[in-house]
């Protein structure tokens, strides 16, 4: 049985001074809380109180025993009170696991700028270390993950952030090297760029898209700032984060390929533990990424029949 329950019992007939009064306290019978005080006594090995059939009184370490449950309980007590004003408030460390690609990029200044507009949270953000099993963040010690897929598992909570435009492209020498992509099946014939993660690349929205499994690999990276460098470099086409990509986009270094086939956007989630109660810190971090990435959109590349113009 469970000791504190029997300590609770056994310090309130300690303080009332009979188990019916005890009783009243607790909102239980005077029965059950005589059962919790005779499992304490044999749990512990000694009598703790004397009965008679007109009062109860303690024994030497009855009393004894008594004042220390007393002060365990208040210390159980006042830690749950602490621990309760810690999850209501946005306030304490808070550690938040990320992929390098976008922990670099947007995520990185909104983390940011998250940490300056909340200085009571000591925020521990790290780049990488991702599992494909989606608990491990929890058990390496972190709060938050956040990914660029959805993560099927009821065990953990999932919310969507934000949308990550992507684009199709390649550098103006690749292009005059080799023309224009004028359909999506082009890339067959077509040096491409691959991240290790994404050997399949979808083109197009809803029910007109279609996918492309790539086999004609140039160059292949887990990082997509060295597919952009290998792309501005002219070694082939590429799928980029449009915000990473964008200042080669409108220096001309990059080239936007089947503008009418568009790249869908990636979603961003946020993962973290379970529970019904979501600590008031994760909270004000998930509220202040989405008004964030709502408030920074990626600039737009409008496209045309002369390449790519950005929207400033």
């Amino acid at each position: 049985m469970d000791r504190i329950l029997l300590m609770r019992s056994f310090v309130t007939v300690a303080q009332i001074g009979s188990f019916s009064g005890a009783a009243r306290a607790l909102n239980s019978s005077g029965s059950l809380v005589s059962r919790h005080v005779a499992e304490l006594e044999r749990q512990i090995g000694v009598r703790l109180v004397n009965r008679t059939s007109r009062s109860v009184s303690l024994t030497e370490t009855g009393l004894r025993y008594s004042e220390f449950a007393a002060r365990i309980l208040a210390e159980i007590e006042a830690e749950d009170a602490l621990i309760g004003h810690l999850h209501d408030r946005a306030e304490g460390p808070l550690n938040v696991l990320c992929p390098k690609w976008i922990g670099s990029l947007d995520v990185g200044d909104a983390i940011a700028a998250f940490a300056a507009d909340h200085p009571k949270i000591a925020v521990r953000f790290e780049l990488g270390g991702l599992s494909e099993r989606t608990y491990d963040f929890l058990d390496s010690g972190f709060d938050v993950a956040l990914h660029t897929r959805d993560l099927r598992d009821s065990r953990i909570h999932l919310r969507k952030i934000a949308s990550l435009p992507f684009v199709l492209c390649a550098s103006e020498d690749y292009v005059k090297r080799h023309g224009d992509l004028d359909h999506p099946g082009d890339l067959a014939d077509r040096d491409c760029l691959v991240h290790v993660n994404e050997p399949v690349w979808r083109l197009g929205h809803g029910s007109n898209s279609s996918l492309h499994k790539i086999r004609n690999v140039a160059f292949s990276s887990n990082s997509y700032i060295a597919l952009q460098k290998a792309a501005v470099q002219g070694r082939g086409i590429a799928v980029l984060p449009q915000r990473s990509a964008y200042d080669d986009l409108v220096s001309g270094a990059l080239r936007v390929q089947l503008p009418a086939v568009p790249v869908p956007d990636r979603p961003l989630y946020a993962v973290y533990g379970p529970g019904r109660t979501v600590p008031r810190k994760i909270v004000t971090l998930l509220e202040f990424l989405t008004r964030w990435f709502r408030e920074n959109p990626t600039p737009t590349i409008r496209t045309g029949g002369d390449g790519q113009h950005p929207d400033q």
